[in-house]
């Protein structure tokens, strides 16, 4: 499960729970699109609660909408990422090099208040 929230103008939260099938990547991506409409320089905290990788569909889906996801990722200039997991940290900073122009930053789940904290201070 995965929901998507406007916190405030330039911010969206993300939280990621579970596996992603098909119908999922098409409902995320479409909550996405809609609440990071108008933001520019934004920021975005993932909550990676539970991850799995998705499924097929889900990536196929992703891919056929590439136009779609890079031009929602130029909205933004930082990510923070609460991951406990080693890899999805390293993970995470490996797709960082990916996106020009966009800085991620990994904080364990525990440290949410300094992740909001840092979003804050660079995404006014």
């Amino acid at each position: 499960m995965v929901t998507v929230g406007r916190n405030g103008e330039n911010r969206l939260d993300v939280a990621l729970s579970g596996k992603l099938d098909t119908e999922g990547m098409i409902a995320v991506l479409d909550a996405l699109l809609d609440n990071a409409e108008g933001m520019e320089n934004g920021g975005v905290l993932f909550d990676v609660v539970d991850y799995h990788l998705p499924s097929f569909g889900a990536i196929a889906i992703e891919l056929w909408r590439l136009p779609q996801v890079l031009r929602l990722l130029r909205r933004f200039s930082h990510a923070a990422v609460l991951a406990d997991q080693t890899w999805l940290q390293a993970m995470s900073h490996w797709n960082a090099d990916l996106v020009p122009g966009l800085t991620i930053k990994t904080f364990k789940r525990s440290e949410k208040a300094a992740a909001r904290l840092w979003l804050e201070t660079v995404c006014p």
